[in-house]
């Protein structure tokens, strides 16, 4: 399997791909731009893509969407509606996606925003704007900061320490890095 990432700068975000290592069947995660870079990226490694997964419904992570579904024919999971409309297939925390050879676990972690959603695909963990490297989102208020951070320490640091981290914006970092260096984490 490859792993790709797609950084784009208007939106300071990331898009993540994974396929098989010979081309073929992919998925794509939070496609916040469709673009140049992007499309060569995907047809360089002979990848079709057939899975769209959506952490949340924010602009930087889904507005590449209604461009991709004119070039592929992907099916789209989201835990809730896009903010345009398109049909997509809903998924609910403890899901088992199952997309040609990959295993998608589902966690619904709310903070962020309600329908905040994070993907486990063997060790790497897809946590959108959830966990970012060394920072949560700063501008919640109190009571959803402290229930985000409490949805992080019970549902995500209980995870094995050696699982990589892929946020929706800034560096890839791993649990333990976040336990022990994230100022906003490692006192809960």
């Amino acid at each position: 399997m490859k792993l790709f990432f797609h950084f784009v700068l208007s939106n300071f975000s990331n898009t993540y791909i994974l396929g098989p290592a010979e081309g073929g069947n992919a998925v794509i995660i939070d496609p916040g731009v469709m673009d140049i870079p992007l499309l060569k990226l995907i047809e360089n490694n002979n990848f079709y893509i057939k899975n769209i997964l959506v952490t949340h419904n924010h602009s930087s992570h889904v507005n590449g969407i209604k461009t991709l579904k004119k070039i592929y024919n992907a099916d789209i999971y989201s835990n809730s509606e896009l903010p345009f409309k398109i049909d997509f297939n809903q998924i609910n925390d403890g899901d088992v996606l199952h997309l040609d050879d990959l295993e998608v676990n589902i966690m619904n972690i709310p903070g962020h925003s309600a329908d905040s959603i994070i993907f486990k695909i063997a060790n790497m963990l897809f946590t959108g704007d959830v966990l970012l490297a060394g920072l949560i989102d700063k501008e919640l208020t109190t009571s959803y900061e402290n229930l985000l951070k409490k949805n992080i320490k019970e549902r995500i640091f209980t995870m094995d320490d050696d699982i990589l981290v892929f946020p929706g914006h800034g560096a890839p970092t791993t649990i333990k890095a976040e336990k022990m260096f994230n100022p906003y984490l490692n006192k809960i």
